[in-house]
């Protein structure tokens, strides 16, 4: 069941077609959703890290500084956009626009619950990962047009490490596709109404949060910023509502992560009193959490040891576990 279900809509859906009112209105809640979500994320990550380090974090705009993450979006629209003079100006212009498609698509196939889903795909996490190497492209566009040295370099770095890391993301969630035997996320959610696939897959379950914090470029792999030696990384030379794309892309795309693992191995909607969205929500930002605390908890890694570990271990782990996989399924 999907959106176009909720009884409130049909004659509506009935009017227009449903597939066109679900796209718009599915479009709709995430234009709303996803900004508002992001500025929650930059307030509890400030938090998190304030508390985990024993600082107070922004405590002077608002009660216990709740508002201050809405000065800093107006702080970000008041500032001029600067494009320096030697830039690709036309991949510097789209590299910010291009980067948050994928963080607008991503939402269309996941089933947050049974009656909330915009769209019901047979691709479903196929489009998920399509889309998201737009991500490192539009990244690679922002290093390369920005002409800057430290923005190159932080270029290099992200479509290497997409690549590493993109292997064993993909064999972690062949482990529970070939379990499920289908690519609709409602399915491999309604797969795990009596036992969750963590249970049957926690290998495969924590390379999968390793590697999704990994391409969401998250401490300890963030060394495609790497402030303490490339500056800013890629956006180096961005500025104002530019510059905040990025960072739009990246919590939102740590949010998708988050539900992409909550369906594939946590149960997705399913808990342990009733189904509801609310379940879904809770442990995807419990999710969430725990990528914050390990940010503020680990260093950073140094290149050649990110790389390392996504050949030497995290690949050669997920080829195992999907080999034993196919296999007790065979014999099964």
């Amino acid at each position: 069941m999907n959106i176009t279900q909720l009884p409130y809509i049909k004659d509506i859906f009935a009017f227009m077609g449903s597939d066109l009112m679900a796209a718009v209105i599915g479009l709709l809640i995430i234009a709303v959703f996803v900004p508002l979500n992001v500025a929650f994320l930059v307030l509890v990550e400030r938090k998190v890290a304030g508390h985990i380090q024993l600082r107070p974090g922004p405590m002077e705009v608002g009660p216990h500084g709740i508002l201050q993450t809405l000065i800093d979006a107006v702080k970000l629209l008041g500032k001029e956009m600067v494009t320096p003079g030697m830039t690709d100006k036309v991949l510097f212009f789209l590299a910010p626009i291009l980067v948050v498609v994928p963080a607008f698509v991503g939402w269309v196939p996941i089933s947050f619950s049974p009656i909330m889903q915009i769209r019901e795909m047979n691709v479903g996490v196929l489009l998920i990962f399509s889309f998201s190497s737009i991500s490192i492209l539009s990244i690679l566009m922002a290093g390369w047009s920005s002409n800057n040295k430290y923005s190159l370099i932080g270029a290099v770095r992200a479509v290497a490490q997409n690549v590493a890391y993109e292997i064993p993301l993909l064999l972690s969630t062949m482990s529970v596709i070939i379990m499920t035997n289908t690519f609709r996320m409602s399915e491999i959610v309604n797969a795990q109404s009596s036992v969750w696939h963590i249970l049957y897959q926690p290998v495969a379950a924590i390379i999968f949060i390793i590697a999704t914090t990994a391409e969401c470029n998250r401490a300890p792999f963030d060394l495609v910023e790497a402030e303490s030696e490339l500056v800013s990384g890629f956006h180096t030379e961005y500025t104002g509502m530019r510059f905040s794309l990025f960072f739009l892309a990246e919590y939102t795309n740590m949010v998708i992560a988050a539900s992409m693992a909550t369906v594939l191995f946590l149960g997705g909607w399913f808990g342990p009193f009733f189904p509801g969205l609310i379940w879904f929500v809770i442990k995807v930002y419990f999710l969430i959490f725990v990528v914050m605390w390990v940010r503020w908890t680990y260093p950073r890694l140094r290149f050649d040891q990110l790389m390392n570990f996504a050949w030497k271990v995290l690949i050669p782990i997920a080829l195992v576990n999907l080999l034993i996989t196919a296999i007790v399924l065979k014999v099964i």
